[in-house]
Order: C-alpha cells, then structure tokens, then sequence
C-alpha cells in the first residue's frame, strides 16, 4: 500500500522548540491577563493590586487562563450569561488539548492558555493540577448535579479549591500541605458564596448545585426551588450554604497568616469581599434573587482597610468549627 507522502520534506521539517508561553512576549501575556481579570471580576481586580508586582502578575495570568476555561465550557463571554450548551464535551475537550499544549510550551494562539504556559514555567505548575481543575468543566459538561453535600464540595474542590491551591503555588507560598490545605479552603467558600448568590440564574441555565438530599428537607426538587412561591423555602437551603461558606471562610485564615504581608493583605480582602456577598445573600432571605447581590465599592474599600489590619497583627483564631470535608477528602488522587 502507498503510503501518503508528507507536504514538506522531512528534511525541512524542523521542530518547534519548546518555550513558556508559546514564545509569546511576557508583558503582552500580562497585559492581556490583566484586561480578562478587569473585565471578569472587579472584586478579584481589586483584590490582586494589594500584591507585589511580580506574584500579582502571576496571578492576573493564572485567573486568565480560568476564566477562559469557564467561558469556553459554558460559551459565555467574561462570565456573562450562559451560552447553548450543545457542544460542551468537545469544548471541554478543546480545553485540555489546549492546556497540554501549553504547559508542553507550544503556541496555542490564545492568549490565556499561553498565559498558562508562561506562569507555569514560573511556579512549577504542571498537567496533574491543571486537570484537578478541568474535572469541574467535565462534570458541568455530564450534568452534574449533587445528590449530597460531599458530592457538592467535590464539585466545588475541583472548580475552585483547587483553583486556591494553583493561586498558592504562584504566590510562591510555604511547600505545605497544611497552607495548601487553607488555600483550597479559601476557594471553596468563594464558590459557595458564588452559588448561593446564583442560584436562580443557574436554574434558569438548568443547572442545579443545591443537595438532592437538603432539597428534600425543605420540600424542594431541583425542578420548583427556584420558583418564586418557594423563596421562603430556598433561603433557608441558601443559609446552609452560607453558614459552610463561614467555615471554609474561617478555616482559610491560618493559612494566610503564613504568607507574606502584602500577600496576606491581598488574600484576606478577597476572603471579606466575597464573604460579604455570601451573608448578604443570606441577610436578604427570599429577596436575594429579585436582583443580583453585589459588594458596593465604598465597601470593597472598607474591606481593604479591614484585611489591612487583620494582616498587620496576623493573628487568626480558631475556628469555632471546623469544615466537615478536607481537601484530601475531595480529591480523588492524592500527590501534591
């Protein structure tokens, strides 16, 4: 049998020399990075300028890389309104194609993935962390809904806990399973305040993060919580949620003790910013989805002062209670 001839001599063939960030100029990438964080997420803008110039760069390219991700798996623009969600599997698989582009350092003529491709190099992030994350991408993309709160916080590790363990791992914290543990922490109460503050909206999506089972209690199904004659009904779920975001919350500021200042200073304004849209949701009861719930700027700025002087005394207490499910409860390979 012929074999099909190449379209260029193998002779003038040559290979792609591996470089982080595809080859692409790093300030262009952090630029770029810092448009998508601007655009994306005012609160996380905010937060990130409180670090030093070098780890904020780092982030800003770490978060583009995230919120590209989202967008591409749920076909939305900047985190906007969710997209037809025909075709999420080969987006979901665009991604990792993608990522392990990247992280290879080959171009991938996207910006954020080269970003990727670029913070990676610097801070040792590799395809085994990437992936923890992409698992949440690939369970929006068969449908996942939680039959119970563990199944919940699983969800939530992969979406955004893990997200806290690659933004730890670019501040170039303590090696410490003890800090990472914290870091992951912190982003699962981002997500459970996220989710209590988009419950309807993603039941309009037809998606549904609330317990199967924490329904049930309050006579619920994934199918009427979102109705309005069932708001009463829903805030009180929307409470359980809030009340485990306090303790992921809580349970986050003996890791940030351990960072340095300006780090610190950064992590704990992002913790009281989104702490605060999780008990305003709550505060609101069965108003919190007649309109989006939202931190105000001259709070935000309250908030900067705030974690500025919690940072200054680095004193954090213990937790009254401590969170029922650990990282190492929600990952499913254990290893870094």
């Amino acid at each position: 049998m012929n074999q099909p001839r190449p379209l260029v001599p193998s002779r003038f063939v040559r290979p792609s020399i591996p470089r982080p960030g595809g080859g692409r100029d790093r300030a262009a990438l952090v630029r770029e990075a810092y448009e998508a964080i601007a655009q994306g997420s005012r609160s996380f803008a905010l937060a990130s300028k409180l670090f030093d110039r070098p780890t904020r760069e780092r982030v800003w390219m770490l978060y583009a890389w995230c919120r590209r991700c989202d967008d591409l798996a749920d076909a939305q623009d900047l985190g906007g309104e969710l997209g037809d969600q025909a075709g999420i599997e080969d987006r979901v698989q665009a991604i990792k194609v993608l990522t392990r582009r990247a992280l290879e350092g080959g171009a991938t003529a996207d910006p954020a993935f080269d970003a990727l491709g670029q913070v990676a190099g610097e801070a040792g992030i590799t395809l085994d962390m990437a992936n923890e994350v992409i698992a949440g991408f690939a369970m929006d993309a068969n449908g996942f809904s939680p039959a119970s709160e563990k199944e919940l916080m699983r969800y939530c590790y992969h979406v955004a806990g893990a997200v806290g363990v690659l933004m730890a791992r670019v501040m170039f914290a303590p090696n410490d399973s003890f800090i990472y543990d914290r870091a992951c922490d912190l982003g699962l109460a981002f997500q459970l305040a996220n989710i209590a503050r988009d419950l309807v909206e993603d039941a309009r999506a037809g998606r549904c993060y609330l317990p199967e089972d924490w329904l049930a209690e309050a006579g619920l199904t994934c199918e009427n919580y979102a109705d309005e004659e069932n708001r009463f009904a829903l805030a009180a779920v929307s409470a359980r949620l809030v009340d485990r975001m306090e303790m992921y919350e809580a349970a986050s500021r003996l890791g940030a003790k351990h960072l340095r200042f300006r780090q610190r200073w950064a992590v704990l304004t992002a913790a009281r910013i989104y702490g605060a849209i999780g008990r305003k949701v709550r505060a609101r009861g069965q108003l919190a989805w007649d309109t989006r719930t939202y931190v105000t700027l001259p709070e935000k700025l309250w908030h900067v002062a705030a974690a500025f002087g919690e940072a200054l005394t680095r004193r954090a207490p213990e937790p009254e209670q401590w969170p029922p499910y650990k990282r190492e409860d929600l990952r499913p390979v254990a290893g870094w």
